[in-house]
C-alpha cells in the first residue's frame, strides 16, 4: 500500500531528461551554443542515472 506513495526514480529522471533537452534547444536555436553545450552535457549525466535506474530494475 505504501508504494502507491513513492516516487518512481525513473519517471523522475525522465521528466528531467526531457527538461533538459528542450532548454537545449531552445538555447541552440537562440544561438547560444555554449549554454545549449552546458545542457547538452547535463543531459547525457541524467541519461545515463536513468540507463543505471533501468539496469538495475532488470
Amino acid at each position: 500500500m505504501w508504494s502507491l506513495f513513492k516516487s518512481d526514480p525513473e519517471k523522475k529522471l525522465k521528466k528531467q531528461l526531457k527538461q533538459k533537452r528542450e532548454q537545449a534547444l531552445h538555447a541552440q536555436r537562440n544561438g547560444d551554443i555554449r549554454l545549449f553545450a552546458s545542457l547538452t552535457q547535463e543531459a547525457e549525466a541524467i541519461l545515463k542515472q536513468l540507463q543505471q535506474v533501468q539496469s538495475d530494475k532488470a
